[in-house]
């Protein structure tokens, strides 16, 4: 069958376009089969723990998210490594999640009284203080936001909160107000938003106030006992706990991949399809994807595109 195109008449066809989306919650492989294509990417670290004692929240995991070019490896058929970090118990940082060449970096884990807080993806907050100021741990470039600082010395000693992806974590405000978590970022790569990567809310020595985690799964501050941890597989800071408490667990990491799925075939994680809607695809270039549809504008007729060739519906 011959098609004819008309003068004045270039026809445009049609492709569904459907992503497949691959979710690590633990490490393994994504491994493309087939193909090669753009890949865009989320690579969430684990956050750090909440720190005990008077501790402050702990730092958010590292938040990357991009795309890669089918002209890179992480384009092509392959293996492809992928390492889900696991938060970090109290005081500890989280562990970093990989995703091939991409690393983002764990989490700052909490600090204690007196102590500053610890560098990571997010830095967590300063720990409570009597006798100086203690600072925020600093954030990854490009990854998160640093602690707050601890800048008050009076009863009851409060500390600063953990950074989040989207926001720093918050300074202690006055003698009696520990520092909120920093808010995490939202991502839609699944199809619908979610929020993840918020930081732990800090601790104080002796009141009995709840501090709030940064939206996204942070973990509160323990109020009168130990802080709560941080939501699994969002990569949050532990919450941080008054004196003589421990601090929330940070929560595991996660590393989502997305593709165009008439480009690529791939395993891996658990797989799920997003539909793109129809996209235009020109008609009279040769450039064609396999499933594109038109319908010519002087017949009316429906045509899809079968392995290079043309065929009615």
């Amino acid at each position: 069958m011959a098609i004819t195109y008309k003068a004045g008449n270039r026809l445009v066809g049609q492709k569904t376009l459907i992503y497949k989306v691959h979710s690590f919650t633990s490490s393994g492989t994504f491994a493309i089969t087939a193909g090669s294509g753009d890949v865009e990417y989320l690579v969430i670290a684990g956050g750090g723990g909440g720190g005990t004692d008077a501790g402050s929240g702990g730092g958010a995991g590292g938040y990357l998210t991009s795309t890669v070019s089918r002209s890179t490896s992480t384009g092509s058929s392959g293996s492809h490594t992928v390492t889900v970090g696991a938060g970090g118990a109290a005081l500890a940082n989280g562990a970093n999640s990989v995703f091939d060449t991409i690393t983002s970096t764990g989490g700052g884990g909490g600090s204690e009284v007196t102590v500053v807080g610890k560098a990571g993806g997010s830095g967590s907050g300063g720990g409570a203080w009597a006798s100086g100021p203690r600072t925020g741990g600093a954030a990854t470039s490009g990854q998160g936001n640093d602690g707050g600082d601890q800048l008050h010395t009076g009863i009851p000693y409060p500390s600063g909160g953990g950074g989040g992806a989207g926001s720093a974590g918050a300074d202690t405000t006055d003698n009696d107000t520990s520092g909120a978590g920093g808010n995490g970022l939202a991502s839609s790569i699944t199809g619908t938003s979610i929020t993840r990567a918020g930081g732990g809310g800090g601790g104080t020595f002796s009141a009995n106030t709840v501090t709030l985690g940064g939206s996204g799964g942070g973990g509160n501050s323990g109020g009168s006992g130990t802080g709560s941890n941080g939501t699994a597989n969002t990569g949050s800071g532990g919450g941080g706990a008054k004196y003589g408490q421990t601090g929330g667990a940070g929560g595991s990491g996660i590393v989502i991949v997305k593709y165009d799925s008439s480009e690529i075939t791939a395993t891996g994680g658990t797989i799920t399809e997003i539909d793109g809607g129809l996209i235009a695809k020109p008609t009279a270039d040769g450039t064609n994807e396999n499933g594109s549809t038109f319908i010519e504008t002087d017949t009316g007729k429906e045509y899809i595109l079968q392995y290079g060739a043309w065929i009615e519906k």
